[in-house]
């Protein structure tokens, strides 16, 4: 009989031990405790997401000691921990506080037009960032601009190895793992479509803004891409780095 208890009590344990939980809670301002619509959550243990609804609620797969994290345009990001008493209790209220931003004054400088072509031709600005793309992958790289080392520079980028994504991702195979997850939760990828700041990013995995901008720029994105990219096309162009470089690592 002893030989079936064990054997069916460590079942019991792992099941309990992976099974997950749904929690709920209530988004609110923290100056009035009026209830805020639209905040994104992302479990950043998870790497799951949901946005609360008009009264504030929300519900999202968690565990205890998961760490969610709150984003919400003018008020301040904030992580809280899941507790053992939020999984006994329920609905949890969570506070906010409302950022003040002081929007500096913005001066635009029209462009004169003279009418003669060859004047406003050198007055006008041009972006040009140019790609290039080498058969048997399924992307392309970002030259920067239109000079004569913008193809050496790019294929340096690619057969040079990509010491810092492979020493951050590759030693650490979970973080890979997340990254491919937040590319699948809808959640998640319209809150990064709509941020520019990076927050998201760096709070779910383990690299900072100045580690990003250094990893694309090895991948030949150009400084003006990672200047007006959203967070979306940041965490893109990361995974595709990566699985590229692994492509080649490969082969």
């Amino acid at each position: 009989m002893k030989k079936f208890f064990f054997p069916l009590l460590l079942l019991f344990l792992s099941l309990q031990a992976f099974s997950q939980d749904v929690i709920s809670g209530t988004v609110m301002n923290a100056a009035d405790d009026k209830p805020i619509e639209k905040v994104h959550i992302v479990n950043l243990n998870q790497v799951k997401g949901a946005v609360s609804e008009e009264d504030g609620t929300f519900k999202l797969q968690a565990t205890v000691n998961d760490t969610l994290y709150f984003s919400y345009l003018g008020f301040r990001s904030i992580k809280v921990r899941v507790t053992n008493d939020w999984l006994k209790y329920g609905n949890v209220k969570v506070k906010m506080t409302e950022l003040g931003i002081a929007l500096e004054e913005v001066v635009l400088k029209p462009v004169t037009l003279t009418g003669y072509l060859e004047i406003d031709a050198r007055n006008i600005p041009i972006y040009e960032n140019n790609r290039y793309s080498i058969s048997g992958l399924n992307a392309g790289y970002e030259g920067g601009d239109n000079s004569a080392s913008a193809v050496s520079r790019t294929l340096g980028a690619i057969f040079n190895p990509a010491d810092l994504m492979h020493n951050i991702f590759g030693k650490k195979p979970k973080q890979m793992r997340k990254l491919r997850q937040m590319k699948e939760d809808d959640e998640i990828r319209t809150l990064l479509r709509n941020k520019f700041d990076r927050e998201t990013l760096i709070a779910l995995l383990p690299i900072n803004k100045v580690e990003i901008d250094e990893i694309l720029q090895r991948c030949s994105y150009s400084k003006d891409f990672l200047r007006s990219a959203n967070d979306l096309q940041i965490l893109d162009a990361l995974s595709g780095c990566y699985e590229e470089y692994r492509v080649l690592q490969r082969n």
